[in-house]
């Protein structure tokens, strides 16, 4: 059986553990705080703990519930973490440096794109994540040890998340809520809820669900389509809620947050990017009040789909701002380092033969 991870006990929940050992409570602050602030990488290392309790712990507790395997890094810094899971699985996690074009180039902002899920149920075409399906959810640990992870792999302080890697965060969202509560927790992580992006590829009653969440938390849309026509080719979550059921859950959070939307456009060539999507997305993001975030593709072996020229993503980009719409157009990093949600979770799998067969149609 395996021991349940340290990394995914709140403050309240190991000071209960530590009443049922016989153990004071002070010595709560002491564990988080080797756990998270210190970031040891082994209970034997926590030396102002007895070791009675030291060993209490390792009988009761893995420290973490990842197990980092591999780092791929690239040319232009941006690197991608795999982790094993208990179970054989694994996930992944990319740290993405500033983008000196729209954070200025002494900015030292460090992105993480974390995961949610092995694999992905929802089937996105254009995505990595799904080809060999959905396995499960990650729980609490999983999720909030990315970020402890790459930490620690680092040696540098991550100060933005976005939800945006592996799987469908709001399918998850329990253990998203509780990773969260971790990550922005002041004897934890201690990052500011502001500081988090939730990415979701539609998910309406969970977004309603979302909006009513007390912290500040922003959200992304993938939407990658302006109408139901374009958006059903290559997002299936489309039919179950079409584009007019999106936005009316994007009115009911813009009521109830103070956080700008954002609307994630993956440009696609001659599939979502032609400029009549263009002039009906800059009236969507208008009446909503959102930002849109470009993406020109990034090409997955197995799949068909291309990359628009830049010049023609320019030319998307340009439609958009003239309506009045604030829009970047993000030339990604991380290309060469197989940085699309999946890939080098999928290579890994396939080469220990944990997946016997991947339909990539």
């Amino acid at each position: 059986m395996t021991l349940p991870a340290l990394t995914g006990l709140t403050p309240e929940t190991l000071a209960a553990w530590l009443k049922e050992a016989g153990e004071p409570s002070f010595r709560a602050n002491q564990i988080l705080a080797w756990v998270w602030k210190k970031k040891v990488t082994s209970i034997g290392a926590m030396t102002n703990l007895p070791a009675a309790l030291r060993e209490k712990l390792t009988s009761s507790f893995r420290l973490a519930a990842l197990e980092h395997t591999h780092t791929q890094g690239s040319a232009d810094t941006t690197r991608k973490f795999l982790f094993r899971l208990h179970d054989g699985r694994y996930v992944e996690s990319v740290l993405i440096p500033a983008n000196p074009a729209l954070y200025g180039e002494k900015s030292d902002r460090r992105t993480l794109c974390v995961s949610s899920q092995v694999g992905c149920a929802y089937g996105c075409k254009f995505c990595a994540s799904g080809l060999a399906g959905f396995t499960r959810n990650l729980d609490a640990a999983e999720i909030a040890g990315q970020v402890l992870a790459a930490e620690q792999l680092s040696g540098e302080r991550v100060d933005n998340l976005v939800f945006m890697g592996m799987g469908e965060p709001l399918a998850n969202l329990d253990a998203l809520l509780a990773a969260i509560s971790l990550i922005t927790g002041a004897k934890t992580l201690h990052l500011g809820a502001r500081h988090l992006t939730i990415s979701t590829s539609g998910l309406v009653p969970q977004i309603r669900q979302l909006a009513e969440h007390p912290q500040q938390i922003r959200l992304a849309i993938s939407l990658h389509g302006a109408t139901d026509e374009v958006r059903q080719q290559i997002m299936p979550i489309n039919r179950k809620w079409p584009v007019a059921e999106l936005f009316e859950a994007l009115d009911f959070w813009n009521a109830r947050n103070n956080q700008k939307l954002t609307l994630e456009y993956i440009l696609i060539q001659g599939v979502n990017d032609s400029l009549e999507q263009a002039a009906i997305l800059a009236r969507h993001a208008r009446r909503i009040h959102a930002k849109v975030n470009l993406i020109p593709y990034n090409t997955v072996e197995g799949l068909e789909w291309k990359r628009p020229p830049d010049i023609h993503c320019r030319a998307f980009r340009d439609i958009l701002k003239n309506a009045g719409v604030s829009a970047t157009l993000r030339l990604e990093k991380g290309g060469d380092i197989d940085a699309a949600c999946g890939q080098l979770r999928l290579k890994q799998e396939l080469g220990e033969g944990i997946i016997a067969s991947v339909d990539a149609k």
